[in-house]
């Protein structure tokens, strides 16, 4: 079956448009009220949500929805969607659920669910909720009197995940000596990133923590690491530490200002722990994004790297099902599953920090491990999404590419799962000629499917 709300990271829109409406998220609140009831014991499931204008009124809502199924709702507020499934398993609450548009401008939002032990939803659980709100399946359960559910406030969240954060940092090590910049993208974490660190003994400068509801991941943020760049090299700081709007990701840039990615900072601490014995089965978990290079580093330092597709939840389901503890994305998402259950941006950059203090190396000098093959990835807005080995136009231009790249290179395409775009994706040995080439795919898939050919 094909989902009708659900994309590879929840529901997401423009908020107040179909699908995130308020009618839309009392829905999807009864419908996972309903799959997550499993007794007669009274159930909880906590909300927490990122900055965003639009996260009051789907909020309540959500846990309107929840209610009128006769299950108890916990709101923590302002959290990083790793801060809430950490909350859900620590509560041993019966869900979760996130209401933010991750990286997107302030004017989208999203819904996206954990499971009791705070992990997300594998696709047949999401096909269920749906299932209910279309098939009107539970429109008459409705409890009554005392059955309501209630609402409870969680005032001591972010103290509880800050103490969970440094939990993750070894005991016998500090940040004393370190200047930081850390960009919050006025985002969840502007509370929790800047606490962890100074509590640890770093000097902090930070940037994106001064959140109104309309600011979230405007100029700030892992989308723009030129603004840590700058501030790094302005305040001669160590390194800079940029986190996304619900710090589920994040992105470094060294002393020098140069960005190190989500790919270099896997393949820094992949090899660190296979030399600890620490990397289960000696192996690293990434997506078909991830630069052929951080194949390369892992294979020479004496493990190796399985690939999944695009999206954490399928890093994450491929750990499990293979006994891996790490794994991540290009992007930034990096999952410690020794520690937590899904990509968490400042878990992931007290790892980083815990090695560079561990070695007294820069973040500079470990990112050497990998050396990355060019690379170039570009986005075509589209109209319509149709498989693309249908149109022969497309299919003959992007077998044309693969043929002159040969073995020294690869072509990726896929549709966003959160977006109407088409990304194209080249790694060769020549950046020019693999730009060349991504654009004369991209000019192609335009003509075709291209948003202006819709509207023309």
């Amino acid at each position: 079956m094909k989902k009708k709300l659900f994309g590879t990271d929840g529901v997401r829109g423009v908020a107040n448009n179909y699908p995130m409406t308020v009618e839309i998220a009392m829905q999807l609140g009864r419908a996972a009220a309903y799959v997550f009831k499993n007794g007669k014991k009274r159930h909880r499931i906590v909300i927490g949500k990122d900055t965003r204008l639009s996260g009051y009124m789907i909020e309540n809502a959500l846990a309107a929805g929840i209610c009128s199924m006769g299950v108890d709702v916990l709101l923590v507020g302002p959290l990083p969607t790793p801060g809430i499934a950490f909350i859900t398993a620590s509560m041993r609450a019966d869900a979760g659920v996130v209401i933010s548009a991750s990286h997107n401008a302030y004017q989208d939002n999203g819904i996206k669910f954990f499971s009791h032990n705070g992990y997300k939803l594998p696709d047949e659980l999401e096909l269920k909720i749906e299932d209910l709100i279309f098939s009107n399946k539970i429109e008459s359960l409705r409890p009554i009197a005392s059955e309501v559910g209630k609402a409870f406030r969680i005032d001591d969240a972010v103290g509880r995940y800050i103490v969970f954060l440094k939990s993750t940092f070894p005991r016998n090590l500090d940040l004393k000596g370190l200047r930081i910049v850390l960009d919050c993208a006025h985002g969840a974490a502007y509370k929790v990133a800047p606490a962890v660190l100074q509590e640890l003994g770093a000097e902090v400068i930070s940037l994106g923590a001064s959140p109104n509801g309309t600011n979230i991941n405007a100029g700030f943020g892992s989308l723009h690491p030129e603004v840590i760049s700058e501030a790094v090299q302005e305040h001669r700081a160590h390194l800079g530490i940029a986190l996304d709007g619900d710090a589920d990701r994040v992105i470094f840039v060294d002393e020098f200002g140069k960005e190190v990615d989500g790919d270099h900072i896997m393949a820094i601490c992949a090899t660190e722990m296979l030399k600890e014995n620490r990397l289960a089965h000696n192996t690293l978990v990434a997506t078909v994004m991830s630069n052929m290079g951080l194949d390369i580093a892992l294979r020479e330092a004496g493990g190796k790297v399985v690939k999944t597709a695009v999206g954490d939840r399928y890093v994450v389901e491929e750990m499990i099902r293979g006994g891996y503890n790490l794994g991540g994305e290009q992007s930034g998402h990096m999952i410690f599953l020794d520690h937590n259950t899904t990509g968490d941006g400042m878990l992931s950059a007290l790892q980083v920090l815990a090695i560079i203090q561990r070695t007294g190396r820069t973040l500079s000098e470990l990112a050497e491990v990998m050396v990355a093959l060019p690379q170039v990835l570009i986005n075509v807005r589209v109209a319509e999404r149709r498989e693309l080995d249908e149109i022969p136009e497309i299919k003959k231009t992007i077998e044309a590419v693969e043929q002159r790249l040969g073995d020294s290179g690869r072509v990726l395409i896929r549709y966003s799962g959160t977006e109407p775009l088409l990304r194209i994706m080249l790694e060769g040995e020549n950046k020019i000629e693999i730009n060349d080439m991504a654009h004369e795919i991209g000019a192609v898939i335009e003509k075709h499917l291209g948003a202006a050919k819709k509207e023309n």
